[in-house]
């Protein structure tokens, strides 16, 4: 597919990056005349990496207020396709009352579930879950359960204190592709034959089909305290419906070809496209308030930042872009840090990790002392500091899951390792 914006990656320094909407269109060069917008962005070095404008100094300055180590969990005999962390609300139903704990939970091609205690240092595997035929896509946790899909088109629902199987739900057609504990014993599935369906655990039957696609689902979201599901893939359009009424609210439609990501904040959902575009919409009209379309191949990956409202995108061109997403949508940072596809994002308040098919991670961090307020270039947004140039592993970085209360990142690799990082700060 021939793109209008495929001479903004090869050229930057000429062209702007764009968000266009229902009848409005936001427009900032990276690589403006203006001296407080050039003062944030990033500029290329000469090994393909991205340095900030201001130099080496404010990344040194924070790599000295910052302490940051390294495990590799070893234990996997496949490729990391699914990779959980368990919120401090679940934590006591793994270990009693220890709220230190901060589990990850890990899905494999070698069929496995394994269930990770950080705090453990040097003996932090502490189950392997067995009972699935192919590989783990997708995982899921409340209070007392695991849930866990896979191609075999089958979700196990597995107890958190005993780590034994307690049901397997077969009902799909096609392999599952996203799974979501709900309270009372509920479970939304979702899988690539089309169908979002709720489950009660207890009784290991299919209660409703809430939505039919025409095509593969390949990714769901469900806002717990709205009732709100969201569900996109093959078919182009996300569908969203209200589970308590058994309603559909709307259909997305804009996108011309797969969707592969998507997040849902509050009244917001952000969908990421093979049609090499990023949409905002709004769940109050219905309605798409911006097109994000700055990127030369698709948007693999989206991420909503709680700290500063932005939006980060991630796509096979490689690059990362950040969008300020307050008065009006536009691009405040374009990084070209990675030489592949970006395959996934995830932040929190004070870190964002970035996982890539060249084998890397890249990591960032907001100082705590710019919450509140904007930075050089005006943007909150743009407060984000390359904290770790990309790290080389052995292996495609395919998945990251983080650990907010405890400052810890996980990232699982095509080679089966995870890599876990604690990060602590003295800012």
């Amino acid at each position: 597919m021939a793109s209008p914006h495929a001479i903004d990656v090869i050229d930057e320094s000429q062209q702007p990056a764009e968000a266009s909407g229902l009848g409005r269109s936001w427009v900032q060069s990276m690589f403006s005349r203006d001296r407080s917008l050039r003062a944030s962005s990033f500029n290329r070095a000469s090994d393909g990496n991205a340095v900030a404008a201001t130099g080496k100094t404010e990344i040194s300055a924070a790599q000295k207020k910052t302490q940051t180590n390294m495990r590799t969990l070893r234990g996997h005999t496949g490729a990391i396709t699914a990779l959980h962390c368990v919120t401090r609300k679940e934590v006591w139903d793994l270990v009693g009352d220890r709220e230190d704990a901060g589990f990850f939970i890990s899905g494999s091609t070698d069929c496995t579930v394994k269930i990770w205690d950080p705090s453990l240092r040097g003996s932090e595997l502490r189950a392997t879950l067995k009972g699935h035929t192919r590989a783990i896509r997708t995982i899921s946790s409340d209070r007392g359960k695991i849930v866990s899909g896979a191609d075999d088109q089958s979700v196990i629902v597995w107890d958190k204190q005993t780590f034994k199987l307690l049901e397997e739900l077969k009902g799909h057609e096609a392999p599952v592709s996203s799974v979501r504990m709900l309270s009372g014993e509920r479970v939304l599935i979702a899988s690539h034959d089309g169908t979002v369906k709720m489950w009660d655990v207890r009784t290991d039957t299919c209660v409703v089909t809430v939505g039919r696609c025409q095509s593969a689902v390949l990714c769901m979201e469900y806002d717990d305290s709205t009732g709100i599901l969201a569900a996109a893939g093959r078919d182009i359009t996300a569908h969203v419906w209200d589970i308590r009424s058994s309603k559909q609210m709307f259909k997305l439609q804009g996108h011309t070809k797969w969707i592969r990501s998507m997040r849902m904040t509050g009244e917001t959902i952000i969908t990421g496209s093979d049609d090499w575009t990023a949409r905002v919409w709004s769940l109050n009209r219905g309605t798409c308030d911006a097109v994000l379309a700055c990127h030369a191949g698709p948007v693999l990956c989206v991420e909503y930042s709680p700290s500063d409202k932005g939006i980060i995108t991630g796509s096979a061109d490689g690059l990362i872009r950040f969008w300020e997403n307050e008065g009006g949508i536009k691009c405040v940072k374009n990084l070209t840090l990675h030489t592949a596809s970006v395959l996934s994002i995830s932040a929190s308040d004070h870190w964002l990790a970035i996982g890539a098919a060249d084998n890397s991670m890249s990591l960032f961090h907001r100082p705590q002392e710019r919450f509140g307020g904007f930075s050089n270039a005006g943007s909150k947004v743009a407060g984000w500091q390359l904290y770790r140039t990309p790290q080389k592993t052995a292996a495609v970085v395919r998945c990251i899951a983080s650990d907010l209360d405890r400052k810890r990142i996980c990232s699982g690799g095509r080679n089966g390792l995870l890599r876990l990082w604690d990060a602590t700060t003295s800012i």
